[in-house]
C-alpha cells in the first residue's frame, strides 16, 4: 500500500473514532439526563441550590434532586429556594420527609422565600435548619382546603342528568352533579381536620413552637416575611444571597461558598433516537384533592 493510501486509511480510522466517541458521549448525557436534569460542574465543598416554583403537585423532580445531593459527599448543605403557593398535601409531605432525611445524613438546609412561600410552600420550609425571608415575602396560609365544583343547576338547565351505579353510598362523594349530603360534609371535614392536624404537628416540630401559639395563627391568614419573623415562623430577613451565605456558614465554609445547581435538560438527539419524549407534561401532575394551598 502506498503512503497516500496509509494516510487515507488513517483519516478514516480517526474520523470513525471521533464519531464513535461523540455517539458514546451523547449516550452518556442522555442516560444521565433521563430524569430531566443535568449537573452544572463545581469542585470542592459546596452548597446545592434547589428551586421549588409554582404549584406543588408532582414532588418527584424535587425529591430526586435532594436524593442526588444527599449522596454527593462534596455537598455539605442546601438552599431551598421557594416561590410557591403550595399544592397537594401528600406532595408537600414527600418533599418535607426527603428534606428530613437529607438533614439526618448530616447536611444542612436553609429555606429561602421568594415572592410567595405559603401553605404547602411554608410546610416544606419547616423541614429546614433555618428560614430566610424577604420582608415582603408572602407566607403563612396555614390550613387545608378541598374544593368541589357543583354544576347541579347548570345540568338541569341543559337537560343533562347523570345516572350513577356505585358499590357504596359514599362512592360518588363530591360528584359535581349534586350537592353534598350533611353526612358527606361531615366525612370530608374529618379528612380535612386530620390533614390540618398534620400541618400543625409539622410546624411545631420543625419550628420548635408551642402548639397553642401555632393554632392562634393557623387559620389560613397570610403574613409578610417581616410579620412572620415576629411570630417565629421565620428566623431572619434577607434575600437569596443571604441564604446562601448562611448555608455556607452553617456548613463551616469560609467566605463565599461554591454552589451547584441542576438544571432541566434540553431535548437532544438522544431523545429523538430513542423516542423518549414526554408530550403530555409530567406524570402524576394531579391538582385535585386535599390541598395545602394559598388561594
Amino acid at each position: 500500500m502506498t503512503k497516500r493510501g496509509d494516510w487515507v486509511v488513517g483519516i478514516i480510522i480517526g474520523l470513525s473514532i471521533l464519531v464513535v466517541g461523540a455517539l458514546f458521549l451523547m449516550m452518556l448525557i442522555g442516560l444521565a439526563g433521563q430524569r430531566g436534569t443535568i449537573s452544572l460542574p463545581s469542585w470542592g465543598k459546596k452548597i446545592a441550590l434547589v428551586e421549588v416554583k409554582g404549584g406543588i403537585h408532582d414532588p418527584q423532580p424535587i425529591v430526586r434532586q435532594i436524593r442526588f445531593y444527599k449522596k454527593d459527599d462534596s455537598v455539605l448543605g442546601m438552599v431551598l429556594r421557594i416561590n410557591s403557593p403550595g399544592g397537594g398535601v401528600a406532595a408537600a409531605q414527600e418533599i418535607y420527609e426527603e428534606l428530613r432525611k437529607f438533614r439526618e445524613a448530616g447536611k444542612k438546609v436553609v429555606a429561602s422565600f421568594g415572592s410567595v412561600a405559603a401553605s404547602g410552600g411554608y410546610y416544606i420550609a419547616c423541614a429546614s435548619d433555618s428560614i430566610v425571608a424577604n420582608p415582603g415575602s408572602i407566607t403563612g396560609s396555614i390550613g387545608v382546603i378541598f374544593e368541589l365544583p357543583n354544576a347541579q343547576e347548570l345540568l338541569k338547565k341543559i337537560g343533562l342528568r347523570l345516572e350513577v351505579v356505585k358499590s357504596g353510598k359514599h362512592k360518588d362523594i363530591g360528584s359535581f352533579s349534586r350537592e353534598l349530603t350533611p353526612e358527606e360534609r361531615r366525612l370530608l371535614q374529618s379528612v380535612i381536620d386530620d390533614a390540618y392536624e398534620q400541618f400543625i404537628e409539622a410546624i411545631c416540630e420543625g419550628r420548635n413552637l408551642r402548639e397553642a401559639e401555632v393554632r392562634k395563627i393557623a387559620d389560613g391568614r397570610i403574613f409578610t416575611g417581616n410579620q412572620a419573623k415576629k411570630l417565629g415562623l421565620v428566623d431572619r430577613l434577607g434575600d437569596y444571597h443571604d441564604a446562601i451565605l448562611l448555608a455556607g456558614k452553617l456548613c463551616g465554609i469560609r467566605g463565599e461558598p461554591k454552589t451547584i445547581k441542576l438544571r432541566k435538560r434540553k431535548i437532544g438527539i438522544f431523545d429523538l433516537l430513542t423516542g423518549k419524549l414526554k408530550l403530555w407534561g409530567p406524570e402524576g401532575d394531579y391538582t385535585t384533592g386535599l390541598q395545602y394551598k394559598f388561594q
